[in-house]
């Protein structure tokens, strides 16, 4: 009975270092496209998350700092997604140690997967959708269109990369399972 009480506190761990993990990713992710393409998030980014009113083009004293808001903002929800599912996924291993170490392992390639995912909608938008006349809105003043486009898309497939990469972390946390049950035969 102890056992379970221990994998419980490790559920509850991994719920709350999910969100920040997610918080980290989404600020190095942010911090990349922002280098970028400043516009995204001068022009678009800012007012979608309510950090400057919507009409111009909102500048800031240190815009690195904003960048980093908007990446918590757009992923601590998704890190409470993943590690919530991957954690009671980790409930099937034996043992509150192993459970931890191979969940994380799961959230670490989650993030692998995501990332991989949006390099490759980076390249769909640059070397793609930049040529396809998208259907998105966009800014009027744009400057750096084809990199607003490229960011754009990036973001998006991040999104479709974090459900990818859940279901990779899953399926190599059941397969840990299955390793280890072979072994005990």
């Amino acid at each position: 009975m102890r056992g379970i009480y221990k994998k419980m506190l490790i559920l509850t761990v991994i719920i709350v270092l999910a969100p920040i993990i997610g918080g980290i990713y989404g600020i190095l992710n942010d911090q990349l496209t922002y280098s970028i393409s400043a516009e995204y998030y001068t022009k678009f980014k800012f007012h979608q998350f309510g950090l400057a009113d919507s009409g111009k083009e909102a500048i800031f004293s240190n815009p690195r700092f904003e960048v980093s808001i908007v990446g918590i903002m757009a992923t601590c929800w998704m890190g409470l997604l993943i590690g919530g599912i991957l954690g009671f996924v980790g409930l099937i291993h034996k043992g509150h140690k192993r459970m931890f170490r191979i969940t994380m392992k799961a959230i670490l390639i989650t993030i692998a997967v995501t990332f991989f995912i949006g390099l490759i909608g980076f390249f769909y938008g640059k070397f793609y959708l930049n040529h396809a006349n998208v259907d998105w809105w966009l800014p009027k003043n744009l400057i750096e269109t084809e990199d607003f486009i490229a960011v754009g898309s990036m973001h998006n497939f991040s999104y479709i990369g974090g459900f990818i990469g859940l279901i990779f972390g899953i399926l190599y946390s059941i397969n840990q399972k299955m390793i280890s049950e072979k072994r005990k035969m």
